[in-house]
């Protein structure tokens, strides 16, 4: 019984520690447009100068972009086909596992497949009391803009959690890893219809 219990430990400790790393993402675009005419970009100052983080982080989310935008052919233009905007936003949020199994130790929590990340909690001892835990949860959104007909055309959204790190290192990394899995959506494959 205490191998089953050390086994489901290391299990649910892994299965965490994977999705950790992981960006829930969103995507929604306009089917009229052909996505394939977009070859040039260049960055929307209005909409950027608006979002509510540092100007540090604005400066990696866009180098971030550029990197990804460069990598699917892309070229910066001051004639662009495209203007590219960010918006984020922040919540805290709380968590509260009741760990009330009643036999010995438990993993408590729930999964919210809206949510980055699965419920995390630990009760050893019988199911006593419930435990808290607050984290700061982020969406960064990336609005595609026709430059000439001023009309988004694609805007993607991957939310996750911020990590509330001092290494600048470990900042540049997750900043990097959200831009790569939402610009993953773009340009959209339409759906193909079944017959």
């Amino acid at each position: 019984m205490k191998n089953v219990k050390l086994l489901t430990l290391v299990v649910l400790a892994a299965t965490f520690m994977v999705s950790c790393s992981s960006v829930r993402v969103v995507s929604d675009y306009d089917t009229q447009t052909n996505f394939g005419e977009y070859q040039t970009y260049a960055f929307y100052k209005t909409g950027i100068d608006k979002a509510q983080i540092s100007d540090l982080d604005k400066k990696r989310i866009l180098k971030a972009i550029e990197t990804e935008m460069t990598s699917r052919g892309f070229a910066k233009s001051q004639k662009p086909d495209v203007l590219i905007s960010i918006f984020t936003k922040e919540r805290e949020r709380v968590d509260v596992y009741n760990n009330n199994f009643g036999w010995g130790g438990a993993w408590g929590g729930f999964y919210n497949p809206w949510v980055w990340g699965p419920g995390w909690g630990w009760g050893w001892g019988g199911g006593f009391g419930n435990n808290v835990s607050t984290r700061t949860e982020g969406s960064l959104y990336i609005d595609v803009i026709d430059a000439n007909k001023k009309e988004l055309v694609w805007q993607g959204r991957g939310v996750g959690t911020l990590n509330n790190t001092k290494n600048i290192e470990k900042k540049e990394e997750r900043i990097r890893e959200f831009v790569s899995h939402i610009l993953k959506e773009y340009p959209p494959m339409p759906a193909v219809a079944s017959n």
